[in-house]
């Protein structure tokens, strides 16, 4: 079995933001010359997601909404972590959405479902942040 590591590296001009990162995901599978296996890609930061879903406009402007509902920013002093930071809602909403995904790798290619995409996903953006890619088979 053989293993392969990238770092992929985002900093999001805004607070909030969903990265349709698949094209880089199967640029790693074609450097990592993995045929069967599984990829690992997680965010390395507390405030960032890794989610698979629709690439779909709509969608996220729906997730947005939804998710300011469940975990609204303000007032920052509704949260105890806010203290001296103004970012616990990112968060919780990370924790909603998830911190990784894995995808079978099946003949060189990510074996995705039909329409689904890996995403980043920001929810307190403005600083570098990164995104581990692991794949590890034959």
């Amino acid at each position: 079995m053989r293993s392969y590591r990238r770092e992929l590296w985002f900093n999001v001009p805004s607070r909030r933001d969903f990265i349709n990162i698949t094209p880089q995901v199967e640029e790693c599978l074609r450097e990592s010359g993995i045929r069967e296996g599984l990829v690992l890609c997680n965010a390395m930061h507390i405030t960032a997601s890794v989610f698979i879903n629709d690439d779909e406009p709509g969608l996220h402007h729906d997730y947005e909404v939804w998710l300011e509902k469940l975990a609204p920013h303000a007032p920052v002093s509704q949260y105890r972590h806010n203290v001296g930071e103004d970012n616990a809602d990112a968060h919780m909403k990370r924790q909603i959405m998830g911190r990784e995904v894995v995808v079978a790798v099946t003949d060189g290619k990510l074996d995705l479902g039909p329409w689904e995409q890996v995403f980043y996903g920001e929810f307190d953006g403005r600083r570098c942040k990164r995104v581990l890619v692991k794949i590890i088979g034959d």
